[in-house]
């Protein structure tokens, strides 16, 4: 069943970084935040997009005839897709950053309002992306936020109210944590670029003159692991957790990178697994959210839908939803990718 939000839509993309652009789509971020959101189910099920196979590696994880399903739309800017289990065959919980919001997802319930405000709790205006952005449940199944607008990562605890665990790099505050991975030791790795602030890279609140990737231990220790790439944004851990991977986000250089990970936990060298430049001819977007497949493949949104690399970066396919694609995630079973494209929130079944 697809749902339709009856809610004024935008892009976050490109951005007029004019104070008046800002007050303008605050002003309709709120306006939607704040209203009653009207649901209307439609009996038919609405796909999108095509899939693309490049390598026939790409067959024994996606058919050649899976469809990507529209679960609903309406949104302003989706993220942060996580499968949550709950006893009751879970949820899918995902962010809509101008409405400074995470919303829940249900097979019989559709779409549900879950937290709002999401990432920024301040009562002055701060801009297009406030809200939380990429959401993980940490190894005590609790609901971890990297919020953009109170420019920390926090958890929410099981009384209902949130707990800071970072917002700030050697007595300075971080720009605006992005997205987030666990390890099994607890270790939650991050990144940290500048779109949570108003005026982004050029804010006059920004205090870091980089954007980095940390590991923060359960200890709270913080230690920046790089502050090479200009524009970090997804983060994912290889299944034997050797490996971290890094989508970046620049226009200039649209990457997914590779670092080994050393026995004391620091990183080697770069390396580039694909670069999205010519793909940006075609379609609209960057890398962005990514998560590894147990088998070692990751799944990349970029330009135009889901990019799924070998753990070496052969591009083996794409999963196109032809738009902008911020995010996607995996059940734990492995059955389904569900994906954020722009205002909608999809899915498709995956071997």
């Amino acid at each position: 069943m697809n749902q339709s939000l009856s809610l004024p839509q935008a892009t976050c993309e490109p951005i007029d970084p004019s104070p008046s652009f800002f007050r303008r789509a605050f002003a309709r971020a709120a306006c939607a935040a704040f209203a009653m959101i009207a649901i209307v189910p439609t009996a038919r099920a609405e796909t999108i997009g095509r899939i693309e196979k490049l390598d026939e590696a790409f067959e024994t994880l996606v058919a050649p005839d899976a469809k990507i399903e529209v679960l609903a739309s309406g949104f302003t800017w989706t993220e942060g897709p996580v499968w949550v289990e709950d006893g009751q065959g879970g949820h899918l919980l995902f962010t809509d950053i101008p409405r400074n919001s995470i919303f829940r997802w249900t097979p019989a319930r559709g779409i549900e309002l879950f937290m709002h405000p999401s990432g920024y709790t301040g009562n002055t205006f701060y801009g297009l992306e406030p809200g939380a952005n990429g959401l993980a449940i940490d190894p005590q199944g609790r609901l971890v936020c990297c919020e953009h607008g109170d420019r920390r990562v926090s958890v929410l605890t099981p009384g209902g109210g949130k707990m800071t665990l970072v917002d700030s790099f050697e007595g300075k505050r971080l720009n605006s944590p992005n997205d987030l991975c666990f390890d099994s030791a607890g270790s939650i790795y991050f990144t940290d670029p500048p779109y949570g602030l108003p005026q982004r890279a050029d804010d006059p609140r920004r205090e870091l003159d980089f954007c980095g990737v940390y590991r923060l231990d359960p200890d709270r220790k913080l230690t920046l692991l790089t502050k090479q790439l200009a524009r970090p944004n997804g983060i994912g851990l290889s299944p034997d957790q050797k490996t971290l991977y890094v989508a970046q986000s620049d226009t200039e250089l649209p990457i997914w990178v590779s670092f080994p990970i050393k026995e004391d936990k620091t990183l080697g060298e770069m390396k580039t697994l694909h670069n999205a430049k010519d793909a940006m001819k075609d379609f609209l977007g960057l890398p962005d959210g990514l998560v590894v497949h147990p088998n070692g493949t990751i799944f990349g949104s970029g330009p135009g839908g889901v990019y799924v690399l070998s753990p070496e970066g052969k591009l083996l396919g794409r999963i196109l939803t032809l738009g902008r694609c911020s995010n996607c995630t995996l059940t734990p079973d492995n059955k389904w990718l569900y994906i954020t494209a722009d205002s909608q929130l999809c899915r498709i079944a995956i071997k």
